[in-house]
């Protein structure tokens, strides 16, 4: 039996790794349809209280005993074989499921499943087209690879539609099952598990093919590597995009204050004015990349000015923190080079005397792949302060370090308790902090404004 028949038969689910925010969200919407749910964590955290509030069992720790009872177990993509848990359910004959394959089984039971890709802007194009779903009237089902204010990192609906952000490492997003595929972006990312940028090329296109005959591709004309990447698909293709003017869905008339972007959605219905609240010229590409999917989708015009307008970002997207001795502090999770690159622009066009970045790299695998890239990026503030690699799932085996990297970007390698001390006598009024990666550089953001508060 597939896991889409364990879930209809609302047979008791283990989930490892159930504190991550696709797995909590997953968890949640388990419960929501009946089905007892257990997991376990290795630590303690908001989302696992959140979901012990629900009167869901989590154990801290994995451990073989953990699974009693158990029809199936689902898994994160950072649990591996040698697991306890999911070696216990091997031996046991249990069935163990990737966490991709229980969200491809939900979306195949909707009319409609728009699914958000690309190397860089899922978190927040996903969150975007939530909003224009919402705006539109729509009871619709989410999954956010972050928390959107006023709904988290998921919602269950009981309308015909789910919007999923859609994530390549692993391949995980093979296992969607996409009406409407949009891809924002391929660059070279998780070099941990694609050999090179022709595998990613490969895994988008795909991703891709899974929607139907009758399904629609959109994709972004401005990046190149996409544009190759999908050449010659069979499917229905809408594109969207700022520099390219025979775009199906694209943006004209751009106007920019203090980093905010004004400008008209020009589509085949017509014109739709637009004023971004939030800052970056990139959002201004995730604001088309949603509009041309929820208009595929029979969203109207009116619907997608105001929730472009009112929308304020994803958690951790140039999050506003709070102010430090007059300087304004902001916490964003971009951890590759482009991501930086976009984020640095932006801060540059918001009128602050110094922008000044604390920057976590995230995985050694990443940061010795792009070592290259992430060096010449990080010379674009006017003062950059590097912490020690956030290691996810890897080991340190001493090939690259945050000290390797600010001696050949002319930055400042700091430990947690280092940087927080520096900032303190460093910051004045005028100046913009940005802590900045997906491990945990905003701790000395919450220190910095929690404190003075």
């Amino acid at each position: 039996m597939d896991i889409s028949g364990y879930i209809s038969q609302r047979a008791p689910a283990f989930l490892v790794g159930i504190g991550g925010v696709s797995m909590s969200a997953l968890a949640d919407l388990l419960l929501r349809r009946g089905i007892t749910v257990r997991g376990s964590d290795v630590r303690e955290s908001a989302a696992v209280a959140a979901l012990r509030a629900e009167g869901i069992d989590v154990s801290i720790g994995h451990a073989a005993e953990n699974i009693k009872g158990a029809a199936y177990l689902i898994r994160t993509a950072a649990a591996h074989d040698d697991n306890p848990e999911i070696a216990a359910a091997r031996e046991r004959g249990i069935p163990v499921f990737e966490r991709a394959e229980a969200w491809g089984a939900i979306m195949a039971e909707h009319g409609a499943a728009l699914c958000i890709a690309g190397t860089h802007g899922k978190t927040t194009a996903t969150s975007m087209a939530v909003s224009i779903a919402l705006e539109d009237g729509l009871d619709v089902t989410a999954m956010i690879g972050g928390e959107l204010p006023g709904v988290g990192s998921h919602r269950t609906g009981n309308g015909s539609l789910i919007i999923a952000e859609s994530c390549e490492y692993c391949n995980s997003f093979l296992h969607f099952r996409p009406t409407v595929a949009v891809v924002l972006n391929i660059e070279e990312d998780h070099l941990d598990f694609f050999s090179g940028i022709a595998e990613i090329r490969q895994s988008f296109r795909s991703f891709c093919e899974l929607t139907p005959p009758d399904g629609t591709v959109v994709i972004n004309a401005d990046d190149q590597e996409t544009v190759a990447a999908l050449e010659g698909i069979d499917r229905r293709v809408v594109t969207f995009g700022i520099d390219s003017p025979t775009a199906d869905v694209r943006a004209e008339n751009l106007t920019c204050e203090r980093g905010r972007w004004s400008f008209d959605i020009i589509h085949p219905g017509g014109l739709i004015p637009v004023s971004l609240s939030v800052p970056g010229r990139h959002n201004v590409t995730d604001a088309l990349a949603a509009a041309a999917a929820m208009l595929e989708l029979g969203a109207d015009g009116i619907s997608i000015a105001r929730a472009l307008a009112s929308f304020h970002g994803a958690a951790r997207r140039f999050e506003f923190k709070g102010t430090f001795s007059g300087a304004d502090v902001y916490d964003d999770y971009a951890h590759h080079p482009s991501e930086l690159r976009a984020l640095f622009e932006t801060a540059r066009g918001c009128g602050y005397n110094r922008v000044i970045a604390l920057f976590q790299p995230h995985t050694y695998s990443r940061t010795r792949a792009l070592f290259s890239d992430f060096a010449e990026v990080l010379r674009m503030p006017d003062m950059s302060l590097i912490l020690p690699i956030f290691p996810a799932r890897e080991a340190d085996d001493g090939s690259v370090s945050s000290e390797m990297l600010a001696a050949v970007s002319g930055c400042r390698a700091l430990s947690f308790e280092e940087a927080e001390k520096f900032l303190r006598g460093e910051l004045r009024d005028g100046d913009l902090l940005l802590t900045v990666g997906a491990g945990e550089a905003y701790r000395v953001a919450e220190a910095l404004c929690g404190r003075e508060q």
